[in-house]
């Protein structure tokens, strides 16, 4: 078997964010069912305000939560399959050779789907246990919803997911395995120049800074990502316990940790095994741990920020179209301004952590000595 089931199980990164998809796309997307089986004849009229508010709400956070996400999680998988074939490519590279097709290769990426399926079907359980909440909160002054099980949501959030996303690992692989099979056995034999090589340590340092995002285009993204999820869902949390509820503001404030987590300590992780040997011979050359660590990871930093940035302007958007368009005909909804200690507060503890997990990563990224890549 190309990929093991084993193998389909491990990539917890789109197992997290399918997880996070699918819990809140369940709780809102079984609401707007529910209420939409609802006699809205029978409703007052500002009842019926807030009754046409709430379905149009849990539409555009569908929409907006379950495009973003779906975004992601893609990303994701098209990281996880390169990378898995650039570490096994000389085994892929030897069936290539005993005549195996790209199309029977592609196919054992299927696998991947599985943890598509695992995140999905855990965030739908947890998604439907957390509705009963959701109606309660949403339902006052409107009437009491009973809960219904909906097939057609397992199989849009749960079995539909699965089969797209395990296409979609099986045609990356059958684009990257389109090369000759001494290519693959052979694997890339790109040589990089470390030292000084002629130019001054400043320059070299600076050049080795700025190009490595551009080396690592995925893993920029992935950056990027962690700051506007960060951005966007913390401060958010905190407008939400005014808007809504503080359950609510719960819930955004752990998707919100859990997906920037997920996202910044993938990159990280990968940059580090990535750049492992570099700074190796870096260090034996005389660079200091904290020049090694400003080389590998210095440039993302502004990748990271400028994503905090655009998530802030996100959720300002956002909420300030929910409050001033949806809602707008909904007795006793406050108006939003923009939070402006909100932001002091979440941009404090962004630069705290992130500089922090840099300095970790920088940390663990030293510890590796040249000895371990002489066999190389």
């Amino acid at each position: 078997m190309i990929v093991g089931v084993k193998d389909g199980f491990k990539f917890i990164g789109v197992a997290v964010v399918c997880a996070c998809a699918t819990f809140v796309l369940t709780f809102f997307l079984n609401y707007r069912l529910d209420a939409l089986a609802v006699d809205a004849g029978t409703l007052s009229e500002e009842a019926r305000a807030l009754y046409d508010a709430q379905l149009v709400s849990a539409k555009i956070t569908c929409a907006v939560t379950g495009g973003c996400l779906a975004l992601i999680a893609a990303a994701l998988t098209v990281f996880y399959v390169g990378v898995y074939i650039d570490s096994r490519a000389q085994r892929l590279g030897v069936l290539k050779a005993l005549g195996y097709s790209d199309g029977r290769l592609a196919a054992g990426f299927l696998a991947f789907g599985l943890s598509v399926f695992v995140g999905s079907a855990a965030g739908h359980g947890a998604g439907y246990a957390f509705s009963p909440i959701v109606y309660r909160l949403m339902s006052d002054g409107l009437i009491p919803l009973t809960l219904r099980y909906h097939t057609t949501l397992t199989v849009c959030l749960v079995l539909l997911p699965t089969a797209l996303f395990a296409a979609l690992a099986a045609l990356c692989a059958l684009v990257k395995l389109r090369r000759p099979a001494l290519s693959l056995i052979r694997g890339k034999a790109e040589r990089e120049k470390h030292g000084k090589d002629g130019r001054a340590e400043r320059s070299f340092l600076r050049d080795c800074m700025l190009k490595t995002p551009a080396r690592s285009k995925l893993l920029t993204f992935f950056v990027a990502i962690a700051g506007f999820c960060y951005g966007t869902m913390l401060q958010m949390s905190r407008s939400m316990k005014e808007l809504s509820s503080v359950t609510m503001g719960a819930v955004m404030l752990l998707i919100g940790v859990v997906l920037s987590v997920t996202a910044f300590a993938l990159a990280m992780t990968s940059l580090t095994r990535a750049n492992a040997k570099t700074v190796a011979l870096m260090r034996a050359y005389g660079y200091s741990l904290s020049e090694c660590g400003a080389a590998v990871f210095g440039g993302f930093r502004l990748f990271a920020y400028l994503g905090f940035a655009v998530g802030t302007v996100y959720q300002y958007g956002l909420l300030k179209l929910m409050t001033a368009v949806v809602f707008r005909g909904v007795a006793g909804m406050p108006a939003y301004t923009f939070d402006v200690k909100a932001f002091f507060v979440t941009f404090a503890t962004f630069l705290v952590l992130y500089e922090a997990a840099i300095a970790f990563f920088t940390y663990r990224i030293g510890k590796t000595p040249l000895k371990n890549f002489i066999a190389e």
